[in-house]
């Protein structure tokens, strides 16, 4: 698919550009100028886990936060950015490096809806996280596929998982879901793994997105052949830490995105990832200062 994507890096020299991975001919060259009113997406940079902020129609949406030993980090950089209020908070699933500063968020911002799957987990994270969710007097919206969330004009989301009540890895309750802003369409994972990009793939929906949070840190569980060429992404965005002892990202999924010619951001190599769209066309600019 044809896509209009501008490149802006900040505090990135071009050879980190470069060793991103073959840019696919639908890419335009870096720029170093422009900025755009509409959305913007924003891979926080949260160590080996997942936090990802959506901003647009002055609406703020924060998908999962990252770690316990990161979560006063998450705080600090949410707040620099200005933000008092969370319209939309949610916990993919209840795994600690996906939800273990969401009870810090609560605590310091102004959460108006919380939403996450209907599983539950006994650990010290997850009942931290509900309690912060009681103290501050909200109730838990289960997400599920065909959720509807309202991120105001020219915007549509549309949650794709979890499909079933029920599932063996926790992961798998993770929500997959696109927004879209015009022309422009963001997918995001969680951890969801092959079996749900299965599930969602036998519904036969338009999955085409112009970026790819990819599911589990870029583990090879996730990211199917079938799965990548349905979303067909311009650019593909891993979160994890450096030298992780996961072995994030697997070297299977890059050796995917690599033949495909998908340009690959990474969290630990780049900072804060944020992309803007204007509802034509993306900018992308690095703050390889939060590494």
């Amino acid at each position: 698919m044809f896509k209009k994507i501008l490149a802006i890096i900040s505090t990135v020299t071009v050879l980190s550009f470069a060793g991103c991975g073959a840019q696919k001919n639908n890419i335009s060259k870096v720029s170093t100028s422009s900025e755009y009113s509409g959305m913007s997406v924003t891979y926080l940079n949260v160590g080996q886990g997942d936090s990802e902020l959506i901003q647009v129609n002055g609406i703020n949406m924060l998908i999962d936060a990252g770690t316990n030993a990161g979560a006063n980090d998450l705080v600090k950089d949410l707040k620099n950015r200005g933000i008092k209020t969370i319209d939309i908070a949610i916990a993919t699933h209840p795994h600690e490096d996906h939800i273990g500063g969401m009870d810090e968020v609560l605590e310091n911002f102004d959460v108006k809806s919380f939403y996450a799957p209907k599983v539950a987990h006994t650990t010290k994270t997850y009942e931290n996280m509900l309690k912060a969710v009681k103290n501050e007097g909200l109730k838990i919206k289960q997400i599920k596929e065909g959720t509807n969330i309202d991120l105001g004009k020219d915007t549509e989301v549309q949650v794709y998982s979890p499909v079933k009540s029920q599932y063996e890895e926790l992961n798998n309750y993770s929500p997959v879901m696109k927004i879209s802003y015009g022309q422009n369409s963001f997918m995001f994972t969680g951890d969801a793994e092959s079996l749900v990009e299965k599930e969602i793939l036998n519904e036969n929906k338009d999955l085409k997105a112009d970026v790819l949070k990819l599911g589990h840190h870029g583990s090879h569980s996730s990211t199917s052949e079938e799965f990548l060429k349905a979303v067909d992404p311009s650019i593909a965005i891993v979160s994890c830490a450096k030298d992780n002892k996961y072995g994030h990202p697997h070297k299977e999924t890059m050796s995917k995105l690599k033949k495909a010619g998908i340009t690959v951001y990474e969290t630990f190599r780049d900072g804060d990832i944020t992309i803007s769209s204007n509802g034509k066309k993306l900018d992308v600019k690095l703050h390889s200062e939060n590494k």
